[in-house]
């Protein structure tokens, strides 16, 4: 069976969880969490190339066999499955060579006003507050909310790396292979979305079941010292809330959905309409 790759990536706590435990109801799908097949590609990159004792025998042709290996292998146990879905916010930042080992291949990036996404992450941190997550290195970073906040900002961090990776994307040469979904949008009208999505992907529709939906990773949650990051609720739905960030911080991340302008851009987007 040839087995088509696509790709889940974007911002955290944006539904990306929640769209591969949609996605995994199909049963020719498999989708999940985030996998280390992008760290894994990050580090034979790094073997391939100048500084390496390795890049100088490795050729063009001979590195994209070995990476397009590297998935092939990775899922060799979904040989029963005709597309697969490998989640990393890694790839967006990564679109030329995605696009190159895998013609026709599509990215799905979900996305959230940036505050929400910081509002949800302080409020893990705030449900676990005997537990020294790994977010975040030391004292001075962990210490207040402003400092959470701007740490997890860096480009180099969890929100600020995915956020710069994908707006690279979301404006480069490869932009029409990449699609942009507004979690709140997928959570109100689930099966509206999903099926835009597929006929993105040129996927035959699967009638999913937007009321039982499962998906859980406690374990690795737990060894990130973040319980419950990717918990995904049973029903889909909106759950509307205040939230818990100083009116400053939230009104300073909620100026940076680019997404929400299509200018100078070729990418796909599932946005809501502006007020």
């Amino acid at each position: 069976m040839e087995r088509k790759f696509h790709f889940v990536s974007g911002l955290p706590r944006s539904g990306s969880t929640l769209l591969a435990a949609l996605l995994r109801q199909n049963p020719r799908f498999h989708a999940g969490m985030t996998s280390p097949v992008g760290g894994l590609f990050a580090g034979m990159l790094d073997q391939f190339s100048a500084g390496s004792e390795f890049g100088p025998v490795l050729d063009r042709d001979t590195r994209r066999r070995l990476l397009r290996g590297l998935f092939d292998s990775y899922y060799a146990d979904q040989a029963d499955k005709a597309v697969l879905f490998d989640t990393n916010r890694l790839w967006s930042a990564r679109l030329p060579a995605v696009v190159d080992l895998f013609p026709g291949a599509r990215v799905i990036a979900c996305v959230r006003n940036v505050a929400w996404v910081m509002d949800s992450l302080e409020r893990l941190y705030r449900a676990n507050p005997y537990e020294q997550t790994k977010l975040y290195g030391n004292d001075a970073e962990r210490n207040t909310v402003y400092s959470r906040l701007d740490t997890l900002a860096q480009y180099n961090r969890l929100v600020g790396f995915a956020w710069s990776a994908l707006k690279e994307a979301y404006y480069g040469a490869q932009a029409d292979s990449l699609l942009v979904v507004e979690y709140e949008l997928l959570a109100r009208s689930p099966e509206r979305v999903l099926r835009l999505v597929y006929e993105f992907l040129g996927e035959p529709w699967f009638e999913h079941d937007f009321c039982n939906v499962s998906y859980d990773a406690p374990e690795f949650d737990a060894a990130l010292g973040v319980a419950g990051l990717h918990h995904v609720r049973p029903r889909v739905e909106v759950q509307p809330r205040r939230t818990v960030l100083p009116p400053d911080l939230f009104e300073k991340y909620a100026q940076l959905s680019f997404w929400r302008s299509g200018d100078g851009s070729a990418a796909h987007v599932i946005r809501a309409k502006a007020d």
